[in-house]
C-alpha cells in the first residue's frame, strides 16, 4: 500500500510539472522517487538529493520499490525517462563534474535545486505557490542547464567555415588533437572525412566525398574515429582515438579493409593514444601493417612493421 501510493504521489507531481503521457509512468515515476532517495515509508520533506548513475537507479527502483527492470533497460531509462528530465530543468547531468565523458561509468544525475525545493512542499499548503512558481521558471530552466552542457562541448573545425562540437572527454580531446595536430603534419592539405562522437556519434561526415572515393556506408557505427584524406597522396587514412577502446588490432584491421573495399585511394590504418601509458596497455595487440601516434609526442610516428612507413598496402604507388 505504501509503494503504490507513493508512486501515485511521483506520478501527480510529474503530472503537475507538464510531462507528457510519455513519461506517466511507473518507470518515471519511480526514477524521480530514487533521484530523490525517498523510500516508501518517507515523507516528501525528507527528499534529499544524491548523485545517481542509471544502474543505482535500477537499483533502487528493486531494492526500495521491489520493481525489477532488466539489464538492458538501461536504454529506456536514460532516453525515455532521464533525458525528459533533463530537458525539463527538474534534473542535471554530471554536475559535479560537467565534462565528464558521456559513455563514463561514473556518469550521474542530480535533482535541480529548484525542482528539489518545489517537491519538498508536495502534500503542504505550500505547494500550490512553489509549483506555480516552478512553473513559471520551468522553460528558463531548461534552457539554462542546456547552456551548461553546451558550454562543455569541445569546439573543433573541421572545414572552412564548419565547427562542430564533441561531446567532453579525453576521448573527444584526442580527436581533437588528431584534427589539429596529426592531419597538418602527416597528411597537410588533407581532407577531413569523417569524425566520430561519442555522445551523438557522428560529429561531421562527408557522405558525398566518401562515395566520389568509391565506399558508401550504410552503418556509420563501424566507422574509425576519423577519417582524412590525403590529396598529395591519394591516401584515406583510417584513425582510432583510443582512450579505453582497442587500438587497430587484427581485428579491426579486417573490419576497416571490408568496409573501405571499393576506396579508389589507397588505405593507411592509424591508432592515436593521448599518451606513451596509454599506448603501453595496449602494445601486444596493435596490428602489424600499421601506424601508432601519440599526442604527447605528436613529431614522432611508429611504424608496425611492413615494406613502407605512412603509406597504402592495397596500392603500389604513391608512397
Amino acid at each position: 500500500m505504501l509503494i503504490e501510493k507513493k508512486i501515485k504521489e511521483a506520478l501527480l507531481i510529474l503530472k503537475a510539472f507538464g510531462f507528457p503521457k510519455a513519461q506517466q509512468n511507473d518507470r518515471s515515476a519511480l526514477t524521480l522517487l530514487a533521484i530523490l532517495n525517498l523510500p516508501p515509508k518517507s515523507p516528501w520533506s525528507k527528499c534529499t538529493a544524491p548523485l545517481i548513475g542509471i544502474t543505482p537507479i535500477m537499483n533502487f527502483c528493486r531494492n526500495k520499490y521491489g520493481k525489477n527492470y532488466a539489464p538492458n533497460s538501461r536504454e529506456t531509462f536514460r532516453k525515455q525517462t532521464m533525458h525528459q528530465f533533463l530537458e525539463a530543468g527538474i534534473a542535471r547531468y554530471n554536475p559535479d563534474k560537467p565534462d565528464r565523458p558521456v559513455n563514463s561509468p561514473k556518469a550521474c544525475y542530480q535533482i535541480s535545486g529548484e525542482a528539489y525545493d518545489t517537491i519538498v512542499t508536495f502534500g503542504t499548503e505550500k505547494w500550490g505557490k512553489t509549483l506555480e512558481g516552478f512553473l513559471k521558471e520551468k522553460g528558463g530552466l531548461a534552457k539554462k542547464y542546456a547552456m551548461e552542457r553546451e558550454m562543455q562541448m569541445i569546439p573543433l573545425t573541421v572545414a572552412e567555415g564548419i565547427e562542430i562540437r564533441l561531446t567532453p572527454g579525453d576521448h573527444s580531446q584526442l580527436i581533437k588533437a588528431i584534427v589539429e595536430d596529426f592531419g597538418p603534419r602527416y597528411a597537410p592539405g588533407g581532407e577531413v572525412i569523417y569524425v566520430g562522437d561519442t555522445g551523438d556519434k557522428v560529429g561531421y561526415f562527408s557522405h558525398k566525398r566518401l562515395a566520389e572515393m568509391g565506399v558508401v556506408v550504410d552503418n556509420h557505427g563501424k566507422m574509425p574515429d576519423v577519417v582524412i584524406y590525403f590529396p598529395e597522396k591519394d591516401w584515406l587514412l583510417l584513425i582510432e582515438s583510443v582512450t579505453s577502446n582497442g587500438p587497430v588490432d587484427s581485428k579491426r584491421y579486417g573490419e576497416l579493409s571490408k568496409l573501405f573495399s571499393n576506396s579508389k585511394p589507397g588505405l593507411v590504418y592509424v591508432t592515436a593514444f593521448p599518451d606513451r601509458a596509454g599506448m603501453s596497455r595496449f602494445l601486444g595487440e596493435i596490428s602489424w601493417e600499421t601506424e601508432v601516434w601519440v599526442a604527447e609526442a605528436p613529431s614522432h610516428l611508429i611504424h608496425f612493421n611492413g615494406e613502407r612507413f605512412l603509406g597504402p598496402y592495397n596500392k603500389r604507388s604513391n608512397y
